[in-house]
């Protein structure tokens, strides 16, 4: 739905013309899986796809919400009544940003918001990054706030740990707000310091393909604080403040000094091993060798798949299939447990490598996988 239909739809809805409308989009991660809570290093990058928002401000206290994606109708709360994990349904993660908003001592007073989405839910494409984002951009352009991109990330991200319930890092929200077209971000999550890292994959004849496969996830439920406990469990067995502190070439040692905690091993065998990778990519992008960090994703998938152990049935056929259809590179991505996987291919390759695995699919039973092209693109803006 693009930004004129969200404008019409929030002036039937609340009849006044919005004072403006609000784009942020989605992410895909290339590398950098389930470090940034552990803060390390990502490098994600944002997709076409985006949540849009009609907003205006309100003096009143109350807050109206609704999405042109959700049934029901508009849904009226009073800002002064906003309270963590008191909501369950859709209408959390906006509310949730207003609220991490006033407990940052800004005057936010209310608003009435009209959304609409094109990002994939639960395909481990930050939807709900998104909608956070989207409404706290056009919170602080309203309210004139000023605050920077890296702090509407921030809160963001305290809205979903602390309002939502939902354990996330900083990255999905930080990618959404920050991402530049033709880039990837190359994010230390530590000081949140970035770096925009070429990426213009369509000038080298490649395409990145991403294959939602239909299989849904939920961060709120107890797998995803798990693997984070587990983590953060092993830092403290290592006496250091997060395993980004694990040098790579310290870590047999670190595994050594583990014991017999195996699965806490595998963690970090993960986390320490998935940093390096994400280094390893950034250095042969900067160095033009697009095409050698295939290997490295595919090396990304198997750390996921064995050490992790958040990757799938669906996920698994993805990546060996494309891989066996001639594709560059292939790994899960996001959170797992489903979501979606991304595919590196030469371009001539791509309608072959979508081919087989829509064919794979069909072969094991599973619902039909949605293929699309990732074209790394802008993050959040004002439309109008």
């Amino acid at each position: 739905m693009g930004a004129q239909q969200v404008r019409d739809g929030f002036e039937e809805l609340y009849g006044a013309a919005p004072e403006g409308v609000w784009a942020a989009p989605g992410r895909v991660n290339l590398i950098g899986e389930h470090t940034d809570y552990n803060d390390g290093f990502v490098m994600p990058f944002a997709l076409p796809h985006t949540a849009v928002a009609a907003v205006s401000r309100r003096a009143d206290g109350v807050l109206r919400l609704h999405s042109a994606d959700v049934e029901g109708g508009v849904v009226e709360l009073r800002v002064d009544e906003l309270a963590p994990e008191t909501d369950r349904n859709w209408t959390a993660y906006p509310s949730g940003v207003l609220w991490a908003l006033r407990e940052a001592g800004h005057p936010v007073t209310g608003a009435d918001i009209h959304l609409a989405s094109t990002v994939p839910s639960g395909a481990g494409l930050s939807s709900s990054a998104a909608l956070e984002i989207v409404v706290a951009l056009a919170l602080d352009d309203l309210y004139e706030l000023g605050l920077k991109r890296w702090q509407l990330a921030r809160l963001c991200q305290r809205a979903e740990n602390v309002y939502v319930g939902a354990p996330v890092g900083i990255m999905d929200q930080t990618a959404s707000a920050c991402c530049e077209a033709g880039h990837a971000l190359f994010l230390d999550t530590r000081d949140l310091s970035q770096r925009q890292i070429p990426f213009d994959l369509a000038a080298e004849g490649m395409r990145l393909l991403v294959v939602d496969t239909q299989v849904k996830h939920s961060h709120s439920e107890g797998e995803y604080g798990k693997r984070r406990a587990g983590c953060e469990k092993g830092a403290a067995l290592l006496g250091v403040d997060a395993l980004r502190d694990v040098p790579y070439a310290g870590l047999d040692a670190a595994l050594a000094r583990l014991g017999d905690e195996e699965e806490v091993r595998r963690l970090v065998r993960h986390i320490v091993t998935e940093n390096e990778r994400v280094e390893r990519v950034v250095s042969l992008l900067e160095s033009g060798e697009t095409r050698a960090i295939g290997p490295v994703l595919v090396e990304g998938h198997a750390s996921l798949r064995d050490d992790f152990r958040i990757s799938c049935p669906e996920l698994d056929l993805v990546v060996d299939t494309a891989l066996a259809s001639g594709a560059l590179g292939a790994r899960m991505t996001g959170g797992g447990f489903g979501g979606s996987a991304i595919v590196l291919a030469e371009e001539p390759d791509v309608d072959a490598i979508t081919k087989a695995v829509t064919e794979a699919f069909a072969t094991e039973g599973f619902t039909a996988p949605r293929v699309f092209e990732a074209v790394p693109s802008a993050g959040a803006l004002r439309v109008s």
